[in-house]
C-alpha cells in the first residue's frame, strides 16, 4: 500500500472518529438537559427560564450538586411556608374568637330583652350598658384591624413634624394616671428631663405607640409597680425611648411571636382586660413604618423592657 494513502486514510479516519465524537457528545448533552429540565419542570423545582444563559454540562456530579441544592431550598420554602399556614390557621381562629365573644354577648344581652326583661328598668339598663360594650369592644377590633390593613400596605400617611418626646410621654402618663391609679401602679421617667428632648416623627402615631406600650404595661404589671420612661442617646441622630414594668414578664418562647397579630401570651385572663389584641402588632407597624427598630426584653417574673428608636432633629438636646 502507498504511504501517503495509508495517511490520508488514517487522516479521514481521525475526522470521521472526531466529528462522530462531536456529534455524539452534543446529542447526549441536549438529551440530558431536556431529560433533567423536564423533571425540574415536572416538579416544578426551577422556573422555566432557570436554564437560560447557563452552559449545558454533562458532568453528573454537577448537575447531582445543582439538582440537591434546589431541592434542600424548596424543603427550606416548604418548611416555611408549613410554618405560615400554621400561624395562619392560628390568626383565623383568634379573630373568629374575637370578633364571636362580643357578637355573642350583644346578641345574648338583646335575646334577652326582647324575651320580656325590657319591662324591667332596672335590668334593661344594665343589660343595654352591658351590649354597649361588646359593641364597643367590636369597634376596638375593626378599628385597629383597619390601621393594620392600611400600615402592611403602606396606605397610612405619616405626618412628620418636630416635636418634644418628653411632652408627648407625660401627657400620655396624664391620661394613664387612673387606670394606673386602679392597680396602684407607678407611672414615672427615670430621671427629670428639665430640656425638650425634640424628635422628627408623626406625633399622633409616636403617641399611639408609647399608649399601646404603656396600657399593656399596666395591664400585666403586678399591684403596687411601677413603669418607667427612659429617653437616651442611641448615636448622634437618634435617641431610644425604653418603657420598663416589673411586671409578670414574657417567657422565652412568646417573645419572637408577641408582635403577632391576636397572639396572646396569657390566652384567658388578658382577654378580660379588653382590647382588640393588636395594640402591639399596630406598634410595631408603626415603628417601621418611620424606618425605626422596636426590641424587647423580658425574663419571666421579673419584669419587661419595650424600646423603640426614633430620629432627633438637630437642635434636639442632648440628654
Amino acid at each position: 500500500m502507498d504511504l501517503s494513502l495509508f495517511w490520508m486514510i488514517a487522516f479521514l479516519t481521525l475526522c470521521i472518529f472526531a466529528l462522530s465524537f462531536i456529534v455524539l457528545q452534543y446529542r447526549v448533552e441536549r438529551f440530558i438537559y431536556r431529560g433533567v429540565k423536564k423533571i425540574y419542570d415536572d416538579v416544578s423545582l426551577l422556573e422555566s427560564t432557570s436554564f437560560q444563559d447557563q452552559p449545558v454540562t454533562t458532568n453528573m456530579q454537577t448537575l447531582t450538586e445543582e439538582i440537591e441544592k434546589f431541592a434542600n431550598n424548596k424543603k427550606v420554602e416548604i418548611e416555611t411556608l408549613k410554618i405560615r399556614e400554621g400561624y395562619r390557621k392560628e390568626f383565623l381562629g383568634n379573630i373568629s374568637h374575637e370578633l364571636k365573644t362580643p357578637l355573642f354577648t350583644v346578641q345574648g344581652y338583646i335575646l334577652t330583652l326582647l324575651d320580656g326583661a325590657m319591662d324591667d328598668k332596672q335590668i334593661r339598663k344594665k343589660y343595654l350598658v352591658r351590649a354597649s360594650k361588646g359593641v364597643e369592644r367590636l369597634i376596638y377590633i375593626v378599628r385597629d384591624l383597619d390601621m393594620i390593613t392600611r400600615l402592611e400596605a403602606g396606605d397610612l400617611h405619616l405626618e412628620l413634624e418636630n416635636f418634644d418626646i418628653v411632652e408627648l410621654i407625660q401627657g400620655v402618663f396624664d391620661m394613664m394616671e387612673m387606670k394606673a391609679h386602679k392597680k396602684d401602679i407607678t407611672l414615672t421617667f427615670d430621671t427629670v428631663y428639665k430640656k425638650p428632648i425634640m424628635v422628627h416623627a408623626d406625633r399622633e402615631r409616636i403617641q399611639q405607640v408609647v399608649s399601646n406600650l404603656v396600657v399593656n404595661s399596666i395591664k400585666y404589671s403586678k399591684a403596687s409597680s411601677t413603669t418607667e420612661v427612659s429617653i437616651e442617646d442611641l448615636v448622634k441622630n437618634k435617641v431610644i425611648v425604653r418603657i420598663t414594668d416589673n411586671g409578670e414578664g414574657i417567657q422565652s418562647q412568646n417573645l419572637t411571636r408577641i408582635f403577632e397579630r391576636f397572639y396572646r401570651v396569657d390566652k384567658s385572663g388578658s382577654r378580660k382586660e379588653g382590647g382588640s389584641g393588636l395594640g402591639l402588632a399596630i406598634v410595631k407597624h408603626i415603628i417601621e413604618a418611620h424606618k425605626e427598630k422596636i426590641y424587647v426584653e423580658s425574663v419571666y417574673g421579673v419584669g419587661s423592657e419595650f424600646s423603640f428608636t426614633l430620629e432627633k432633629t438637630k437642635e434636639s438636646t442632648k440628654v
